[in-house]
């Protein structure tokens, strides 16, 4: 049991510092956040847990029952988290029906909170001895409950990445991979947590459940505090609340469009072309223009048509489609692909075909029909 305190201590204390760097972190400011408070949370549980199993005071069973009902929160929170990494988009007051599990199982189990001492003692030694009943009737909404919030932060997860490849060439740095590992340990949690309700194993028990929270807060500190920026579309970012150009005129054609385009234009066409750059941002075209990042955004969607990405991505595949056409470039097709500034195959294929209305290979038998077929690039 010691063994098992210390353990429980030390992942709540590392899970506070863990908590204050999140809520500091600039980058994912708003998801980071909410990682923040799941981390402390699941750190807030682990001390309670630790200091009633160290002293076995019914005095903490109260506090005990009570961060019991985290788990509640813990499936809501990781959807939310994924959310605010997608979307950007912060926690707000109606965000509050994603808590409403853990609101009902607090009112639920309101006949602790009212419990005289006599009553909270007769408990707490009931809980000791073993007996399966005390609290047992929760459990399986807690399950259903937790692991759908945890299916459907998956589901929006695998909803971005997809997305991504289809309009972002850079899409393999921001596929949120480390969103697929805290689920995965989320999932090991709970089928531990289900078989120790179920089935009564002298090995599977409440001391290994706690122990994996432990680990697992540790991994979240890994994965989050390296974790890079991720980017928002503007079609995926949240649309209630948009932010206001620093300049109104942008809602009409300013004045500067005209020196905007000519100078994006200039820079996308110029002896190495800004495009060809692998891992360019909007950020970066606007620094090299010299003109404010809204202006330039602005410019790109009235004067080019599309967002930033399919402006990069169109001027790519017109790229790839000159390559394509000459008889003397004998590179794969996937050579040509990157070397035009796409870092992803998938992306590449999707823009293709959606400008082209034909696959690259197809598109290079076509212009190219004496040629060998290029069986190496995609398809």
């Amino acid at each position: 049991m010691t063994f098992w305190v210390f353990l429980y201590f030390a992942a709540a204390l590392q899970a506070a510092l863990l908590a204050l760097a999140l809520w500091r972190r600039p980058a994912n400011r708003e998801a980071n956040r909410l990682l923040a408070v799941w981390v402390a949370l699941a750190g807030l549980d682990l001390a309670v847990k630790a200091a009633y199993w160290h002293t076995l005071a019914p005095e903490w069973f109260r506090a005990y029952r009570f961060v019991a009902l985290f788990p509640f929160l813990y499936g809501s929170l990781f959807y939310l988290y994924v959310r605010a990494l997608t979307q950007g988009r912060g926690f707000r007051w109606r965000d509050g029906v994603h808590l409403l599990g853990f609101g009902v199982m607090f009112v639920a189990n309101g006949y602790v909170w009212t419990m005289g001492h006599a009553q909270i003692a007769a408990l707490s030694s009931s809980w000791i001895a073993g007996a399966r009943n005390v609290g047992v009737w929760f459990d399986g909404p807690l399950f259903v409950y937790s692991l759908s919030y945890v299916a459907a932060a998956l589901v929006r997860v695998h909803r971005h990445r997809r997305e991504l490849r289809e309009r972002r060439s850079d899409a393999d740095r921001h596929s949120l991979r480390w969103i697929d590992a805290l689920a995965l340990c989320q999932v090991v949690i709970w089928m531990v947590a289900i078989v120790q309700a179920v089935v009564w194993m002298p090995v599977i028990n409440y001391m290994l459940l706690f122990g994996l929270v432990a680990a697992w807060v540790c991994m979240v500190g890994w994965f989050s505090l390296n974790q890079p920026p991720v980017a928002i579309e503007p079609e995926t970012a949240a649309v209630e609340e948009p932010v206001e150009a620093p300049d109104a005129a942008v809602e009409t054609d300013d004045a500067r469009y005209d020196a905007v385009q000519a100078r994006v234009t200039a820079l996308m066409e110029g002896a190495t072309p800004l495009y060809l750059e692998p891992a360019l941002t909007i950020g970066q075209v606007a620094k090299r223009s010299g003109y404010p990042e809204y202006l330039v955004s602005a410019v790109i969607n009235r004067r080019f048509g599309g967002t930033f990405w399919d402006y990069i991505n169109r001027l790519r595949v017109e790229a790839v489609r000159a390559c394509l056409a000459d008889i003397d470039d004998t590179r794969s097709i996937l050579d040509i692909a990157y070397a035009c500034g796409f870092t992803s195959k998938s992306t590449f294929n999707a823009a293709f075909k959606r400008q082209v209305g034909d696959t690259p290979s197809s598109y290079r038998k076509a212009v190219r029909p004496f040629t060998a077929a290029d069986g190496a690039g995609p398809r």
